[in-house]
């Protein structure tokens, strides 16, 4: 697939022009159709999807606030470069947050919501491509989080995890961990049907502490690597 593809699909759907060039352009960055440091021509866009550069530079911005976009003053849109200092930031926030959120669930958690995230356990148990394990990933935290009923906070957790999703798509590729990730959402579902508040936290800190530090692992060899 490549941006033509996205374009086409993203502009079948009834949202605003910005909206929907962003989804195209996000998932071209998310499935590594454009690189890190790569620059993104707001001319060239405006092309392939026949709009003015308005709403490209509208959804460059949005993309921008997400973290997946540099914009310059002199030198346009690129593609915007992780840093071990910011994954490393970027995953000390999560653990602040995504911890917050799930003591807010879990007096809430209905069977339905665990059966919910158990059946998105069992599809990553059968998931092979790294893009599928990421977006199920994100959809069974997410599970968990959104019956806290806090929406500000949801967003901020999920701007987070769309930062660093191109990197762990990449390393989901290259390393071979999903077995004790899923080790460790299973003992976070299971604590969260015990309603053991204290368990959910532990695991859930050291989850995403682990991946925090195996993330800054990989992006300091692929530095070394360039």
């Amino acid at each position: 697939m490549n941006l033509n593809d996205l374009a086409a699909n993203v502009l079948q759907k009834q949202r605003s022009t910005p909206d929907l060039i962003a989804d195209a352009l996000r998932s071209a960055i998310l499935q590594g159709i454009f690189q890190e440091g790569q620059s993104l021509r707001q001319d060239e866009i405006a092309t392939q999807f026949g709009v003015s550069r308005i709403p490209v530079r509208e959804a460059l911005r949005q993309l921008e606030g997400e973290g997946l976009v540099t914009l310059h003053l002199n030198r346009g849109a690129m593609v915007s470069i992780l840093t071990t200092t910011e994954a490393q930031e970027i995953c000390e926030i999560r653990s602040a947050l995504e911890t917050t959120a799930i003591q807010l669930a879990i007096p809430k958690l209905t069977e339905s919501d665990l059966e919910t995230a158990s059946e998105i356990l069992s599809a990553m148990n059968r998931a092979s491509d790294a893009a599928r394990l990421v977006q199920l990933n994100w959809e069974f935290h997410g599970t968990l989080y959104a019956i806290a009923e806090r929406p500000r906070l949801m967003s901020m957790i999920k701007t987070l995890h769309i930062n660093i999703d191109r990197y762990i798509r990449l390393q989901l590729a290259q390393m071979d961990n999903i077995e004790r990730t899923q080790k460790e959402h299973y003992e976070l579902l299971d604590a969260c049907r015990q309603r053991d508040m204290t368990a959910a936290v532990r695991v859930l800190k050291r989850h995403i502490d682990q991946q925090g530090a195996e993330l800054v692992l990989f992006l300091q060899q692929n530095s070394r690597n360039r």
